[in-house]
């Protein structure tokens, strides 16, 4: 457990030192509304392709600059440390903007590996280094391997088998400068591993036949969710969102899928770059007309919610149900459409117990908190209206 907590305080460490510069833009990679991509890996450290973030230029000291005339001063490299930006209030929609200029060479694992353990040895507090030990690379591997087998395969068993090491290290998450964001991320993911291990108590009858309208483990999130507060933050942007989700043809009870994935935090993100209300990757925010860069409009309710809204349609209109299209939102409509092909399946209670564990517990979480929030029961949640 002390090597997994220290491997987690990594990839929070490494956020911290993102939120501190201005990242270099991350190479376009598989995200989960896109073609063949993993399911968002709720614990394990970014795979190469979405670690191009933290580039290189962020883990060796900076070399002192030559000196410049003054009438010519040396241009800012892309790294210089640069405030985050505050998000912008919601405003009314804006003309596309212009393509984003190409992005700079990408580091590598080896970069995030030697960044996170330098930051651990300057961020973790004393107490900190006292209980938790950073993890050899060789350890590193293997624990990022396994967990990411856990995520992408269809196995609830192993999922659920996460559960102490996690919640055991978002307290010391909340302790890091800059985890806090990370350590309510990882919450969310305890929650499905928590409903995993519950499921495996009450197992499925051998002889029950899915039905075609059927969403494994739905009642089970409508009991674990019925008593749950509703975040802050959901009274003030709902009445924001509601319109803009209508204006593209969503059902505007939708909007609470930014509940599920960020409790309703606008600059809310994950350790693979997911950001935002509704949790866009940097590759999909871009292809919908967003700019990722600084600064990113991923943090700005009223453009995340209309691209949300807009991807959510196109799924629906290639899939035809919301449970589809949600499993493809969060697992990537490639994979969907693979899984239904490989099982001459139509359905997603068809290809329900096939899909990524990670899915088979967000679609009906999303659908049960929709349900309880707005009184709409997923039948009756109705197609696009564009």
């Amino acid at each position: 457990m002390r090597t997994l907590l220290a491997t987690i305080l990594l990839s929070a460490l490494a956020s911290t030192a993102r939120a501190d510069e201005k990242p270099a833009e991350p190479a376009p990679a598989p995200t989960a509304p896109e073609a063949a991509p993993p399911a968002e890996p709720p614990l394990s450290p970014p795979t190469p392709a979405a670690t191009a973030a933290p580039a290189a230029s962020t883990t060796a000291a900076p070399e002192p600059a030559p000196p410049t005339p003054p009438a010519q001063p040396a241009p800012e490299p892309a790294s210089t440390p640069t405030p985050p930006a505050a998000p912008p209030p919601a405003i009314p929609p804006t003309p596309a903007t212009k393509p984003e200029a190409a992005p700079p060479a990408a580091g590598t694992a080896d970069d995030f590996y030697a960044l996170g353990e330098a930051l651990f040895e300057h961020f973790a507090s004393d107490e900190i280094k006292a209980e938790y030990e950073f993890p050899k690379r060789d350890e590193w591997d293997a624990f990022a391997l396994r967990l990411q087998t856990a995520l992408e395969n269809d196995s609830i068993e192993e999922l659920a088998s996460y559960e102490p090491q996690t919640r055991a290290a978002i307290p010391v998450l909340k302790k890091i400068p800059g985890g806090e964001l990370y350590a309510d991320w990882l919450a969310e993911r305890l929650d499905r591993i928590e409903t995993a291990r519950l499921a495996l108590q009450t197992p499925p009858s051998p002889l029950a036949r899915p039905h075609p309208a059927e969403v494994p483990f739905y009642d089970l999130w409508l009991q674990r969710l019925r008593n749950r507060p509703v975040p802050k933050r959901a009274s003030t942007l709902t009445p924001q969102l509601r319109p803009l989700f209508a204006a593209e043809g969503i059902p505007a009870d939708l909007v609470w899928l930014a509940e599920v994935e960020s409790s309703f935090n606008p600059e809310a993100s994950n350790p693979v770059g997911a950001k935002g209300l509704f949790q866009l990757m940097p590759a999909t925010a871009r292809n919908l007309g967003l700019r990722t860069g600084m600064p990113d409009e991923r943090t700005e309710p009223a453009k995340s919610a209309r691209a949300a809204a807009q991807l959510l349609r196109r799924l629906h209109k290639r899939f035809g149900s919301w449970p589809l299209a949600l499993a493809a939102y969060n697992a990537g409509e490639g994979r969907v459409q693979r899984l239904l092909d490989k099982h001459s399946a139509h359905t997603y209670a068809e290809i329900a117990r096939v899909l990524p564990s990670e899915t088979r517990l967000y679609v009906p979480k999303v659908l049960a908190t929709v349900h309880l929030r707005t009184g709409t029961a997923p039948a009756s949640l109705p197609a696009p209206g564009i």
